[in-house]
């Protein structure tokens, strides 16, 4: 009999994110924060007796290329031995090409859930490591809350849930396009390492601020923000609106386009997003911590008969 599940694959924003060199493989070494945030895609996922192993994805928006969702599904089948077919039906609502995570979020969500349905069990690290193959920010997903990533944001360290207690958020989602490529072209990095400066970078001032409770905004940079605002100075504008309206951070998540500016209450969150009425796309989100995150995926895996 077939079984089934429908998932919810949360959001990303980086508090922050610095880039350090290009490395050998053509990736960089970064230092950066990632926190999870309540805006998501929902994933229904069916599971049916099978000859041999297909994958089956509907999608309610057009995805260019090949679906992370079907990558990992097929990768987790091979992993497995798996044979069953596997349909898929995406709900988009994260926006494609946002610096939000979301073709990474779907891919992780499948991570997750599929071995499950499949009733077979997969261990955390090969997970991990399927994940890698899948996406940089693929890995994060599987733990959710705020973590800080090292290397090519594939080394994680989990901080301790809270960092967005008492905190209201408004993610802006302009209809620009940013070329993740030609973001990190136009940063310049080189392969030197760059020299240590003194004291902690500002990934390691937020990361420590957030383990001990401490106010973390003023840790928070991008340094994606100078070449894309370069590129689309619309974006710089939208963030000095946002930090005008009281936003504290307002940054650009990834690489852009999306935007995200943090208020300390509710009242100023509403006043952002009246403001902001049709000039762009506007949305409240909070964050997700790992302790609810992970209390979605147990509610989410009850599994059907």
């Amino acid at each position: 009999m077939p079984r089934s599940a429908s998932v919810c694959a949360f959001a990303k924003v980086n508090l922050s994110l610095e880039v350090l060199n290009r490395r050998p493989d053509g990736f960089h070494n970064l230092r950066t924060v990632f926190q999870t945030i309540s805006l998501h895609d929902t994933i229904d996922i069916e599971v049916h007796e099978a000859d041999r192993p297909r994958v089956e994805l509907i999608s309610d928006v057009e995805i260019p290329g090949e679906n992370l969702i079907v990558r990992a599904a097929l990768a987790l089948l091979e992993v497995t031995g798996a044979v069953a077919e596997v349909r898929f039906r995406l709900q988009k609502r994260i926006p494609m090409g946002g610096g939000l995570g979301g073709g990474s979020t779907d891919a992780a969500a499948v991570l997750l859930a599929l071995p499950a349905l499949l009733e077979r069990t997969v261990d955390s690290g090969a997970l991990v490591e399927l994940g890698s193959g899948l996406g940089s920010d693929v890995p994060f997903f599987l733990m959710g809350g705020t973590a800080a990533g090292l290397n090519r944001g594939t080394e994680l360290y989990p901080l301790p849930d809270g960092a967005g207690d008492g905190r209201f958020g408004v993610l802006l989602t302009p209809p620009i396009h940013v070329s993740t490529p030609e973001a990190y072209r136009l940063l310049g990095r080189t392969a030197e390492v760059p020299a240590q400066a003194s004291g902690f970078s500002a990934g390691e001032r937020l990361a420590m601020a957030v383990a001990f409770g401490a106010d973390w905004s003023s840790a928070c940079v991008n340094d994606f923000e100078a070449a894309v605002f370069g590129q689309h100075p619309e974006l710089a504008e939208l963030r000095a609106r946002l930090e005008d309206l009281g936003a504290s951070p307002a940054r650009m998540s990834g690489s852009g386009a999306a935007l995200f500016g943090v208020f300390d209450n509710e009242a100023g969150r509403i006043r952002a997003l009246t403001a902001l009425e049709g000039v762009t796309p506007a949305h409240s989100f909070e964050f997700v911590s790992r302790s609810a995150y992970r209390d979605v995926w147990r509610e989410c895996l009850r599994l059907e008969p």
